[in-house]
Order: structure tokens, then sequence, then C-alpha cells
């Protein structure tokens, strides 16, 4: 077997990783001119150079070799597919890595069992690490502490109102219904043509238990942050905040207590950019907000066991920290119902137009210092004629840097910014500066009280309501 032909390259990888053992090399290199409509190892050589070629340099020659052979339209999503095709072919079958990962979970700890998943999708190209690398990022200090500012360069910016008609649509009859379900695990993929979908041929998902139900773990492809993780529940739904998903956050941490888990919240506008399909997002980063501190304790007479407090942050958030998770669960949704229709207009706060629920909370888990530990962002979603896409949303004189949605990985202080921005920055339009200044008054914008004497106020008589 060559060396200097792609398929020989793409099998010794394989076994240099652990994706397969001595004894496959032969079986997966012709698994791999399969994946491409190759006949034979010479017909995917690799062009001779100094340097040894990466990944995605011998991934790019198979995926030539697949539009050459008709596998494949020419296009860079059909490019992409034949990649997936490729690395998939090689993945060891879903139910050996549900194994391995048990195994390792109960012999080792859940952190070794998540560094090996990690691993191996970053291994077979799941995890995007080229396309990772590209982003910019950078820390920008500001009122609220470091920010962490990101120039996403591998996806397009996405509208609110696009997002909010995503979230209504019914499923149909598309399959796989939207890019969380779990139906992904192995999926060749959809041309533009035929409605696109990404391919998810090296996608394995691990089954956990969340909330008594039937959920799986995987990691993002393009990840923002250390071991970006994401568990999506089996059942195509929408999203939804309420104790069942506040018990399953906390099931999580039981489960991986090395990692937080968050929650997007569950309307338009203030949600993320998937509300049909209910999932969280974790990982092992810790974020600007987990470090920012209370500032403003306070208690809760039916909780005594809850150390509460108020978080000096941009947005109104409150922390809940307990040894016991059942009394944490308890006051988090006692919170959560007093905000859900609590009305405050002299600071623009609206529970309800007609039917219409307008407030939810953004919640994050950790377990700290051997507690659990609940933030709750309260989020109201509600648009005046002034703020048509929110109020408590980016306002216009920040669309120029951000105009998305406020999700759960903004909320903690992180932004993930247009590929656009790059340009603007090259051109002398815009500074790193800027745009950290302009993201820290996005962050001060969706916070529902102020930090002025009305914002304070208004927050204290909410807080006496608890």
């Amino acid at each position: 077997m060559a060396l200097g032909t792609a398929s020989a390259w793409i099998a010794r990888y394989a076994l240099d990783h652990g994706i397969i053992d001595e004894g496959d090399l032969t079986w997966a290199e012709n698994r791999v001119l399969e994946s491409v409509g190759a006949l034979s190892p010479a017909d995917v050589v690799l062009p001779q150079g100094d340097d040894e070629p990466d990944l995605d340099a011998v991934l790019s020659v198979l995926a030539e070799a697949a539009v050459a052979n008709g596998q494949c339209e020419d296009s860079a999503s059909g490019r992409d597919r034949i990649m997936m095709r490729v690395m998939g072919a090689l993945m060891p079958r879903p139910s050996e890595v549900a194994a391995r990962f048990r195994g390792l979970r109960a012999d080792e700890g859940p952190k070794a069992a998540t560094d090996w998943f990690y691993a191996i999708s970053c291994d077979v190209d799941y995890v995007r690490r080229s396309a990772i690398a590209r982003n910019l990022s950078w820390g920008h200090p500001s009122a609220w502490g470091e920010l962490e500012i990101t120039i996403n360069k591998s996806k397009p910016e996405k509208d609110p109102r696009d997002i909010a008609a995503a979230g209504a649509a019914p499923a149909g009859e598309a399959y796989p219904a939207c890019q969380l379900c779990l139906s992904n695990e192995g999926y060749s993929g959809r041309p533009a043509a035929k409605g696109e979908h990404p391919a998810r041929q090296n996608l394995r998902i691990v089954p956990i238990e969340l909330g008594g139900e039937r959920w799986g773990l995987q990691y993002s492809p393009y990840a923002y942050y250390t071991e970006h993780c994401i568990a999506m529940s089996a059942e195509h739904r929408p999203m939804h905040v309420d104790r069942a998903s506040l018990t399953c956050l906390l099931d999580f941490v039981d489960l991986f207590p090395h990692y937080f888990i968050g929650s997007n919240a569950d309307l338009p506008i203030v949600g993320g950019s998937i509300l049909s399909h209910d999932h969280f997002q974790g990982g092992l980063h810790e974020f600007p907000m987990t470090r920012a501190e209370v500032c403003e304790p306070f208690e809760m007479d039916a909780f005594p066991g809850v150390e509460a407090g108020v978080v000096r942050w941009p947005l109104s958030v409150l922390r809940l920290s307990c040894a016991s998770r059942d009394e944490l669960l308890d006051a988090a949704c006692h919170v959560l119902d007093a905000w859900r229709v609590w009305s405050d207009e002299s600071v623009g706060v609206v529970a309800f137009t007609g039917e219409t629920p307008h407030n939810t909370i953004t919640p994050i888990c950790r377990i700290r210092d051997g507690r659990y530990e609940l933030d709750l962002a309260l989020r109201c979603n509600i648009t005046t004629d002034e703020h048509p896409l929110g109020v408590f949303h980016p306002h216009e004189d920040k669309w120029h840097v951000k105009k998305e949605n406020i999700g759960l990985i903004e909320v903690m202080g992180m932004a993930i910014l247009p590929p656009r921005l790059e340009a603007e920055m090259d051109a002398g339009n815009i500074t790193r500066e800027q745009i950290g200044d302009v993201f820290a008054g996005v962050l001060e914008d969706a916070g529902v009280f102020k930090w002025d004497d009305a914002g304070r106020a208004a927050q204290r008589r909410f807080i006496d309501s608890l």
C-alpha cells in the first residue's frame, strides 16, 4: 500500500488515531476508494511535494476524484458530503462508540469518557478543527470583565425573523426533520436542489438519559469553545423551559460534573437559532459570566438552603446555589413561575400581549465547589414600534455588528459575530476595540433591568416578590 495515494494516507491516518486496527488497513483503503467511486489507488494519487499533507488536503484530493467520477455535484457542499462519506466509512458503528463510552465512564470516570469521545469526533473531522482555526477571536476588557469576541467565518448570519419562522414551522416530511434530530447519525446529506442538508456519516451520538427520557450527546461541528457539546432530545419537539427542562440540566451535571450545561430561552427573539428541537449546549469552557461575582445577595424565605444573589452582569442574571438539588430545583421553578407573569411597564417589561407570553429565562447549570449552581438570565421578548425586533434585543444602532438573537453563548459573554466584519476591519471601517464596545452594549440592551436607579429599583421589586 503506497502512502503516495490518498486512500492509503487516510487508512494509515485512521490507524494512527485509533479509529481502526492494523488488520483493517486493506479494508479501510478499499472503503475509501468505494466512497469516491475510484477503482484503484492509482486514481487518487497525492500531489508530490516536500511537505507532509494534512487531513484537509487529502480529503480534498478524494473529493475531486469523486466529482470526476460523478459521485457528487461540482460544488462546495457536494465535496463536503464526500469528505464526510469518506470519514464515515471508517468510523466505528454507533453501538461500538456507545459501548466504549460507557466502559470508560464506568472504569475511569466521566471525564475520561468525554475526553475520548471528543478526540474521536475531532479525528474523524466531525468537529471541524480547520474551520474553527479560521475564526478570529480576542478578549475585550469592559466594565463587566473581559468579554470574548469571535468572528465566525464558517456560517452565514441569520435574520431573527427567519429563526422565528423556522421555530414555528411544522416538521413536515423532511428527513431528518432538523439538524439536531438523532436521525442525523450516519445520514448522507442532500444537495441544495433537494432541500440542502449536511452530511453526517461521521457523526456519532452517545445515548444518555435526562429527565427519565432518551437523549443524545454529541459535539458541535463548529465548536465555539472548548468541548462544545450538544444534548438533544430523542423527540423532535419545540424548545421549552420549565421544571422538566431544569431537571434535565441537573441530571446532566450529575452525569458530567466537569461540564456546564445551559438552555436557550424558549421564545423567539430571546431564544437561540434553533427553537424547533429541544436541546441544550454545554462543555468545558469557563465563560465571562461564570467569573462574574454576585453583588446583591438576597434570601427567599421558602428556600433557606439556597444562596441567591444578583450577578454583576449586563443582562439581568440571578444566581442560585445549593447543596440540595431538589431545593435548588424548587427555588429555580419559583423564580421562573414568578417571572413568567411579571410586568413592570416602568422599565418596559410586559409579561403578556393577550395570551402571547413574553417572559422566560436562559438557564445555565454547573457544579461549583461541591454545590449545584444555576444562573437564571431573565429574558423578555416584547416588541414596540421603536424596537420592532425586540426591546431587549440588540438595538438598531448596533446592527452593523450584531443583529441576530442573543442566545445562550452570548448571554454568557462570548460574541458570535458574522464573517463580514473581518472585511470591515481590514478596510479600517471598524476596530477590534469598537466591536468589543458594541458587543458590551448589545448585552446591556438585552438586560431587562438596567444598571441605573430605575432598573435597580425595578429589580428589587421583582426580588421582593420572591
